[in-house]
């Protein structure tokens, strides 16, 4: 009996141990001072926002949010950036896979004087998970999502997975 005991609660200690929330790969991941915007406060027609999609060339153009630019992580370039974002109080909203990444695209515009920046919470996973569209380089709807690699795939519940 001790044995079985045993045995279910190490079963049980494991898989709570497992299954981390988005919540918890954020915290562990964001170590900057932005607000992050909801999926369904960024559909909300009265939100107005410059998008901006801070994942991969690769990334962007298996899809992307409608009307986003794309920035580039690796080679992100604030003054470029800057020519296409000349208002420092226009709204601009960041995002990448699950909000890791568009994270620290967003501290730099702050820390250019941007005041109304946000981080996407959950990226384009969450955005496809409440079946909010994403296009293609045609701008054409699209179910394809590019889920950077399988250790974060797992947080694309909804939508065709891209690797």
């Amino acid at each position: 009996m001790k044995v079985v005991f045993l045995y279910i609660f190490t079963l049980i200690g494991f898989q709570s141990f497992a299954q981390k929330t988005l919540d918890d790969v954020l915290k562990k991941h964001n170590h900057y001072n932005i607000p992050y915007i909801s999926v369904q406060e960024l559909a909300m027609p009265k939100t107005k926002a410059k998008i901006l999609d801070a994942r991969s060339f690769e990334e962007y153009k298996v899809s992307h949010l409608k009307d986003a630019v794309f920035v580039d992580f690796e080679n992100f370039d604030i003054e470029k950036t800057a020519q296409l974002i000349s208002d420092k109080n226009e709204i601009i909203v960041v995002y990448c896979s699950i909000g890791v990444r568009s994270a620290k695209i967003a501290q730099q515009l702050k820390d250019e004087g941007y005041t109304n920046v946000f981080n996407l919470y959950g990226g384009i996973f969450e955005w496809k998970n409440n079946n909010f569209s994403v296009f293609d380089l045609n701008e054409k709807a699209t179910e394809k999502v590019h889920v950077y690699d399988k250790n974060w795939s797992k947080w694309l519940i909804k939508g065709e997975k891209v690797f």
